[in-house]
């Protein structure tokens, strides 16, 4: 028997002691921990197995099932500030471990609204000083960054980049950001008419060599977070042009020392944006509410003025003035004086043709009427305005008026029709004259005028006066008093089919056809001075023509929807516009340069008219809500809100001529009158006539009388 161990015999087996026995070995006891989780379940153990496990644990541990047992035990300990951290700090980490860099283009569209709010960011926390001068990146950069948007096929982040700077821009651009909430398409973008000043020309934004230095060590500092984009979008589209100054900022010493010389900020970067364009209400003017307007009465013409006194002297004579009642000359000198004491336009900003007699004659008969009217009182101690009303009705209309205008001298109405003709009736039932060769012995009240292929929105008499006793003589000239007629002599038309139409009053024909809208024409008015009239319509603007010119002479563009009322100044070089829908906005426009000089913002429901009161101080407002809105044209600001009339729509409003009452007529069926002089307690509406319910119930502000008749 060999003197080897036998095989799988354990230590000491063999060795000093009993031959073929083993010594027993002491096994540690080892406390058994707490909450020890229960032994699995024993489990069949084959060969193969046994050699797959051995292989397995043999194997490094993923970085996702570290990461899943590490989270594991921190929800099991309860640490759940802790597991939130560490799950943010895991997400950037790849599966080795090691950090992940990601690049800034690599977000996608996201990174220009990234790059906005960091550029803003850091234009809020700088010094005061800058603040002024740096703000002027935020609208370029915003702009070029929506048309990248757009250009690179981002719809949706397009709009949303829109939409979440609109609150920020829209004080100053408000007309840019309709336009770019609808565009979508990069082809719109190159046929859109302000886009393509955009794209088109480099913005031009002037500062200091300061401000200059900040702001590339800013883009460097932050290239990773939004400066390499900005910095893309100020070399391609942008000239960052840098001045020799001081820091502009309004109360700067740069600032002062300048207004102290007389010099305006503006003057200063005149060069400022886009080299001479100035779109929507990014107008200084209407942007500035300090700027002064000339809203005092035009002047009239010389030659007019002297032909005027000598007629009025010559009737004066010829009839003296009633007991306690001043001659006609010494009317028409005060009126000249009050023309004079006001801020006037310059009489050749508005071109009108030569005067003829029959200008001298209506002028005569406005300064009779003036001295002889009866006066309208704001102040009536609580009895009521002394106004009477003369209704009129249309048989057999079958619902198809759609429009009515009566003439200045209170003799002929005029109706537009959706059957697309125009009627016209003498309001006295009396014959309406012709001078047609072939008609001169027709007797008829009222005429069918028939040219237009679509409903007829809006019609307007020329000007005209009742035929009063003054009469001048023009005896040098051969001319009776009797030949020269002072009714209205032509008749405006505007329709559906695009067209505006002027017809003769005296053949009862259509004299010229104006083209130049795209789509229909919705309201037309002649000008106060008569030659110019103004039109509105759905393509969004509004038009200034010449009696003598085919083609519009001024295109007033801003509104974001179609045009819904208009109405001209009293001196006739400014123009009122309204629109509807979504715009909801009045525009005041110059005639002589054709920009929007003033906007009004307040209406939340459709302005349904607009007139100006013959003072040239005050614009009223009406809306489909029942409100009425008074305006400071000087201040640019809203004086006070009225209410009276019930929901639907107030159609029509017009001033007494000494713009202490106004009158409005609304779909509630109600007339009433309200005091313009703004009394403490509020403006007082007295219901002139109302629907056979009773008239609407007065709100807050206003107090409503009983329905006289």
């Amino acid at each position: 028997m060999s003197g080897t161990a036998p095989q799988g015999a354990g230590p000491g087996a063999g060795g000093p002691g009993i031959p073929g026995t083993q010594t027993p070995v002491p096994v540690p006891t080892v406390p058994a921990p707490t909450q020890a989780p229960p032994p699995p379940a024993a489990q069949p153990v084959t060969p193969g197995t046994a050699t797959a496990a051995a292989t397995t644990s043999t194997q490094p541990m993923s970085n996702q099932n570290l990461n899943q047992i590490v989270t594991d035990y921190l929800l099991k300990r309860g640490f759940t500030k802790t597991e939130s951290i560490f799950r943010q700090e895991s997400s950037h980490l790849g599966p080795d471990g090691r950090p992940i860099h990601t690049r800034f283009e690599d977000k996608g569209p996201q990174r220009y609204r990234l790059s906005i709010n960091a550029l803003k960011d850091w234009v809020e926390g700088n010094l005061d000083i800058y603040k002024f001068e740096l703000a002027k990146l935020l609208w370029p950069v915003f702009v070029y960054s929506w048309m990248e948007l757009v250009n690179q096929g981002y719809v949706e982040e397009s709009k949303n980049l829109v939409k979440t700077y609109t609150p920020l821009f829209e004080n100053g651009h408000a007309d840019d950001l309709k336009v770019f909430s609808t565009i979508t398409l990069p082809q719109q973008i190159k046929e859109n008419a302000t886009t393509k000043l955009y794209r088109d020309n480099k913005f031009h934004i002037p500062l200091n060599q300061h401000v200059v230095g900040n702001l590339f060590h800013f883009l460097e500092r932050e290239r990773d977070n939004g400066g390499a984009v900005v910095t893309f979008i100020l070399q391609t589209y942008c000239a960052v042009d840098t001045a020799q100054r001081g820091p502009i900022e309004p109360f700067s010493f740069e600032a002062i020392f300048r207004r102290a010389q007389g010099m305006n900020l503006e003057e200063i970067d005149q060069h400022e944006g886009i080299p001479g364009v100035k779109t929507g209400v990014t107008n200084r003017e209407a942007l500035d509410k300090s700027v002064v307007l000339r809203l005092g009465p035009l002047p009239m013409d010389d030659e007019l003025r002297d032909d005027l006194r000598a007629e009025l002297a010559d009737a004066d004579a010829r009839q003296p003035p009633p007991e306690g009642k001043i001659s006609l000359l010494e009317e028409f000198e005060q009126k000249i004086k009050r023309e004079e004491s006001a801020e006037a336009p310059h009489r050749n900003e508005l071109p009108l043709p030569p005067p003829r007699a029959r200008d001298v004659a209506m002028e005569m008969a406005k300064v009779r009427e003036n001295r002889d009217r009866f006066k309208i009182e704001g102040r009536t101690g609580g009895v009521g305005v002394p106004v009477s009303a003369c209704m009129f009705t249309f048989h057999n209309s079958l619902g198809s008026v759609a429009c009515i205008d009566f003439s200045n001298d209170h003799e002929l109405v005029a109706v537009g029709t959706t059957d697309s003709y125009i009627r016209v009736w003498h309001m006295e039932g009396k014959a309406l004259k012709s001078k047609a060769p072939h008609e001169k012995d027709l007797k008829v009240s009222n005429r069918k005028l028939i040219g237009h292929f679509g409903p007829v929105y809006s019609v307007a008499f020329s000007d005209g006066v009742q035929n009063g006793d003054t009469r001048p003589s023009f005896a040098a000239e051969g001319k009776s008093a009797s030949s020269i007629e002072l009714g209205p002599k032509l008749l405006l038309s505007a329709s559906a089919d695009g067209q505006i139409r002027l017809w003769s009053l005296d053949l009862w024909q259509c004299l010229c056809i104006y083209k130049g809208h795209d789509g229909p024409v919705f309201r037309v008015q002649w000008g106060p001075h008569g030659h110019y009239f103004l039109s509105g319509g759905w393509d969004k603007t509004a038009r200034i023509w010449m009696q003598d010119h085919a083609s519009a002479q001024r295109l007033l563009v801003g509104h974001d929807t179609s045009i819904s009322a208009i109405a001209w100044h009293p001196n006739g070089t400014y123009v009122f516009t309204a629109s509807d829908e979504t715009d909801k906005t009045i525009r005041m426009w110059s005639v002589v340069t054709g920009s929007c000089v003033r906007v009004f913002t307040g209406h939340t429901e459709y302005v349904s008219s607009i007139v100006c009161a013959p003072n040239g101080k005050v614009l009223a407002s009406g809306d489909s809500g029942g409100n009425i809105f008074f305006w400071d044209l000087e201040k640019g600001t809203r004086i006070k809100r009225s209410r009276g009339h019930a929901k639907g729509g107030i159609w029509s409003m017009d001033f007494s001529v000494e713009s202490n009452v106004l009158v409005s007529g609304g779909q509630d069926g109600s007339v009433r009158l309200w005091d313009v002089e703004l009394p403490a307690e509020g403006h007082k509406a007295i219901v002139a006539q109302s629907q056979p319910g009773g008239p609407a119930q007065p709100q807050e502000g206003d107090a409503a009388a009983p329905a006289a008749g």
